[in-house]
């Protein structure tokens, strides 16, 4: 059994890449260890995408997929252009829908036991529910031409011990969702108790109201929340800790719902999926207790995996760096246009950074590369930390991987 392609995770990156080779006439297998594919945003509710550039490359994967979304009231543009924001259970099914179009095979539940080097190729066995697939893909060695890490975690390059760049970390987050919400009067409440449409931003969508609000520890910013937030400490429904970082957004299709952009675990815990499940029964509490329009909401989602903003970055080919980015080197075979802000969250109070880049920036190819036959997209990629909290984007991960996907068809086709 022979493939052009595996790629080990069907999360943001994983799907571009898979869905692009696959129309592009490459015969592609998915390996995914959950039960569906998206990844953060249908695992870990990472909801809306971040905006980035009007002039990002290799966006055909997100358009196609932001299409079939809104057919089905799964997606909406914001009032800002951004067209990231989805719903993720819908999200799931449309993935589903365009792997299947294009004739991507998928192993769901499973994950690369071995690996075996073959000279130009890799020899992999699988592992997974012998309920849902044959034994012959569970037990026989399967051959590609090019493995593709899109683990995250740089599950794929441990196992070959490649070699990794410094670790470095940034708090993660257990998100969720409530909903219930009556968003027509929050809108109202908060629009008016907060005049910073840099923060607190609403508009109506196909006669639903949308909206977005943030707040966070920070003193450094003069947050229209804080007094609100302060309350609460004092009153004892929150701890300090809760607080430190507070971010919403209502959600396509389901109006009455709002995505959780929190908590963001800052403490060293064994169990982070207790700290956080505990954390978002008291915010949810507090935001029944203090936010007009929540009275009645109800926590309906708690995410499935933790939000992770940084890992094992792999040493490739070419190491991007913050230099780079903030210069706007070009290169020969970029996979990724973006200006998106170098964004790197602190467990320290004030210490966070959100360093505006003011102009476009590319990322080569060559920090996707590891060998010529091994490649690694997604949040792991070959960069240096800074320039990686740039990266890290729902929007710059399918850029990655529809660019890998298109680079290694031009490969295969030669």
């Amino acid at each position: 059994m022979k493939y052009d392609i595996i790629i080990a995770g069907g999360g943001t990156a994983g799907c571009a890449c898979a869905y692009t080779a696959g129309k592009l006439g490459l015969r592609v297998l998915l390996v995914e260890k959950n039960s569906f594919l998206g990844g953060s945003i249908t695992s870990a509710l990472v909801i809306p995408a971040m905006k980035t550039s009007d002039d990002a490359i290799n966006t055909d994967f997100f358009d196609k997929l932001y299409s079939e979304l809104k057919k089905v009231n799964g997606a909406i543009t914001y009032m800002d252009g951004n067209k990231g924001w989805f719903n993720p259970e819908l999200t799931k099914i449309i993935l589903d829908k365009l792997m299947t179009e294009a004739n991507v095979e998928v192993l769901f539940e499973s994950s690369i036991k071995e690996i075996e080097e073959n000279l130009s190729s890799y020899i992999v066995t699988i592992e997974g529910n012998n309920s849902l697939h044959s034994l012959e893909m569970l037990l026989g060695h399967i051959e590609t031409n090019y493995l593709v890490d899109a683990t995250g975690d740089a599950k794929i390059c441990q196992k070959l011990n490649c070699e990794f760049l410094e670790k470095k970390s940034q708090p993660i987050n257990l998100r969720f969702i409530m909903s219930g919400v009556n968003a027509e009067k929050f809108s109202n409440w908060i629009m008016d108790f907060d005049k910073d449409r840099n923060v607190t931003t609403s508009c109506v969508v196909n006669g639903n109201t949308y909206l977005s609000t943030a707040y966070t520890w920070d003193e450094s910013t003069n947050w229209a929340l804080r007094p609100v937030f302060r309350r609460a400490i004092a009153d004892g429904a929150i701890t300090e800790e809760d607080s430190n970082y507070f971010q919403i957004f209502s959600i396509a299709g389901t109006p009455d719902s709002v995505a959780f952009n929190c908590p963001r675990l800052i403490s060293n815990t064994k169990n982070p999926y207790i700290e956080g499940r505990l954390s978002i029964l008291r915010l949810s509490k507090f935001c029944n207790k203090y936010l007009p329009g929540f009275e009645n909401a109800y926590i309906s989602s708690i995410a499935d995996s933790l939000g992770v903003r940084v890992s094992n970055r792999v040493k490739g080919k070419y190491v991007y760096t913050a230099d780079d980015l903030r210069s706007g080197k070009c290169f020969e075979n970029p996979v990724v246009v973006s200006n998106y802000p170098i964004d790197v969250h602190s467990e320290k109070k004030d210490n966070s950074t959100l360093e505006k880049v003011y102009q476009e920036y590319q990322l080569p190819i060559e920090s996707l590369m590891v060998n010529d036959n091994l490649f690694v997209i997604g949040r792991c990629i070959s960069a240096d930390f800074e320039a990686q909290a740039a990266l890290r984007i729902i929007p710059s991960c399918f850029s990655m991987g529809e660019g890998l996907a298109k680079y290694l068809a031009s490969r295969s086709y030669r």
